[in-house]
């Protein structure tokens, strides 16, 4: 039997794929985003589509996030990727509930800029998990979400966050 795993789940605003790799989660996708796994290399390959305790516990949360009952997920993460990724992934995690923040002030505490920032963000392989949703913009305009600003949208108002004319309002 494989370590690695997956599974589809319905959210209020579209089907998502899970990923684990152990007991960790390392993929949170909606289906046919932008970067989506079987795009990037992932290759499903050697990937199981099964259930486990994991997923028990992610699917509980996202559920209960959507409820708008949780603000912070427990399911231990092991997203992929560069360095320099890892780096703005683990900023983006200390966004709060409820607020936005943009590239440029991601970009000014890692000393990067904020272009490396947004391509660092758009590669985010655990969408709602690590809120890429709460980076917006100059100005608080609604830019970049891999999987569609509509969906940045709805988050970021189940979230509480005034969304005007595209723009977040924190």
């Amino acid at each position: 039997m494989s370590d690695l795993s997956y599974i589809k789940f319905f959210t209020p605003i579209g089907e998502m794929l899970l990923a684990s790799e152990g007991s960790s989660l390392c993929g949170a996708w909606f289906m046919g985003q932008k970067y989506f796994p079987a795009m990037e290399g992932w290759g499903m390959e050697g990937w199981e589509e099964r259930e486990n305790e994991l997923f028990d516990t992610a699917t509980f949360e996202l559920a209960r996030y959507f409820m708008g009952q949780l603000q912070r997920f427990t399911v231990s993460l092991r997203p992929r990727g560069t360095p320099f990724q890892q780096k703005v992934w683990s900023s983006i995690a200390e966004i709060p509930y409820g607020r936005a923040a943009s590239y440029e002030e991601l970009a000014k505490r890692l000393g990067s800029s904020p272009r490396a920032v947004g391509a660092a963000t758009g590669r985010n392989p655990l969408s709602i998990f690590i809120p890429c949703h709460r980076v917006v913009g100059s100005g608080g305009d609604l830019t970049g979400y891999a999987g569609g600003l509509k969906k940045k949208e709805a988050l970021l108002k189940l979230e509480g966050v005034e969304v005007k004319d595209g723009k977040a309002l924190n």
